[in-house]
């Protein structure tokens, strides 16, 4: 019998509406308000600022080892603004600006840097899952989280962030295709920051983007500038749209890049050039929405200077107020907490242990105190 063509009924786009002169498409321009827009920038300057302040942080030592986010805060918050309150973040380790969008408090990540359980602490009303550290694991979290909502047809939805090099993991795999079976609401952002810590892209994959393995799955897949705060969102609505109305899961993939080191305990020099690095820091996604705000007369300089010191003020406060959560008394017992709905046994036992050790040595205390009172 002869060869006959497979017809595969999916395509594949690239989406950019916003260049990094910040120049626009008017055509593909989405309709957004010029509060919401303003609320984007905010946003996004804030992660950036944060971020920085956290990089001098870490190197005074008031703060440990974390993974910056800087270049990626339109890939992030492009993409977060279309959720809802009753939707689910499930987050990898580098979504600091998209978890403070959605309510964390940049004292929980100052406390959690430094090593405080009461820095993961979500609060009940709040469908987020903490950060994931191992690479591509919460994929896996979000169709299964993607699936109980679809049993339970609340309207909510899921959305999920990875890097490039969680699709390199088994669990990226596993949890496309059964998220793509089942036809869960879930919309899976790939931050493709060009580096899985020293390996580059194109030592992981010989595809030539990550957005078509979503027709491999039968899902809906787009590649998007993912420095191009316009692109994403215009992208991620229309997933959001498509995940709503019972039409299943899709992959978006924002190129974009990591400007800084994997954590502060990496040392990109030792794999990448800083010529690379610098042309990546010319397609700045702040400076060119700047420029597009500017542009349409939504921004000037007495705008951007009252936002630059509206955010220095927040970040400034919350240092300080996590200082000083730091400097007083802690609950050991709050290491028990905020995991399972309710302990398994041998962490019930764990915490009865440690509950009669604190009794012990508080009582030991009051009687030395009383000896010598």
């Amino acid at each position: 019998m002869p060869r006959t063509p497979i017809e595969i009924k999916e395509s594949l786009e690239h989406l950019a509406i916003l260049n990094e002169h910040g120049e626009v498409d008017v055509a593909l321009e989405p309709e957004i308000s010029r509060e919401r827009l303003l609320e984007l920038y905010r946003a996004m300057l804030l992660g950036r600022r944060f971020d920085e302040r956290m990089l001098d942080l870490q190197r005074q030592g008031r703060i440990g080892t974390f993974p910056p986010i800087k270049g990626q805060e339109a890939a992030q918050m492009g993409s977060i603004v279309h959720l809802k309150e009753n939707d689910w973040l499930v987050p990898a380790f580098r979504e600091t600006a998209a978890e403070i969008w959605r309510g964390r408090s940049l004292e929980s990540v100052l406390l959690y840097y430094n090593g405080f359980n009461e820095g993961t602490i979500i609060p009940d009303h709040q469908k987020d899952l903490p950060m994931a550290v191992p690479v591509g694991s919460q994929i896996l979290h979000a169709t299964g989280v993607g699936y109980a909502a679809k049993y339970r047809n609340r309207g909510d939805i899921v959305m999920t962030y990875f890097g490039d090099g969680a699709t390199s993991e088994g669990d990226f795999h596993e949890g496309l295709n059964c998220a793509a079976v089942y036809q869960v609401p879930v919309v899976f952002i790939c931050q493709n920051n060009q580096w899985a810590i020293s390996i580059p892209l194109k030592q992981q994959t010989r595809s030539g983007t990550i957005a078509q393995k979503a027709l491999a799955y039968g899902m809906p897949g787009i590649q998007v500038d993912g420095n191009d705060v316009l692109a994403v969102y215009a992208a991620t609505a229309e997933a959001v749209e498509r995940a709503r109305n019972g039409g299943g899961p899709t992959l978006i993939e924002c190129v974009t890049y990591r400007v800084m080191m994997h954590t502060t305990a990496d040392d990109p020099k030792r794999y990448r050039s800083e010529e690379e690095v610098e042309q990546w820091r010319q397609k700045c996604p702040i400076s060119r929405f700047e420029g597009y705000l500017r542009q349409k007369g939504f921004l000037d300089d007495a705008g951007c200077a009252e936002i630059e010191s509206a955010v220095l003020d927040q970040i400034q406060t919350a240092i300080h107020k996590a200082e000083q959560q730091m400097a007083g008394p802690c609950d050991p017992l709050e290491m028990f907490d905020h995991v399972f709905e309710s302990l398994p046994a041998p962490i019930a036992r764990q915490k009865e242990e440690v509950t009669k050790y604190l009794a012990k040595q508080a009582s030991a205390k009051g009687q030395k105190e009383g000896r010598h009172g």
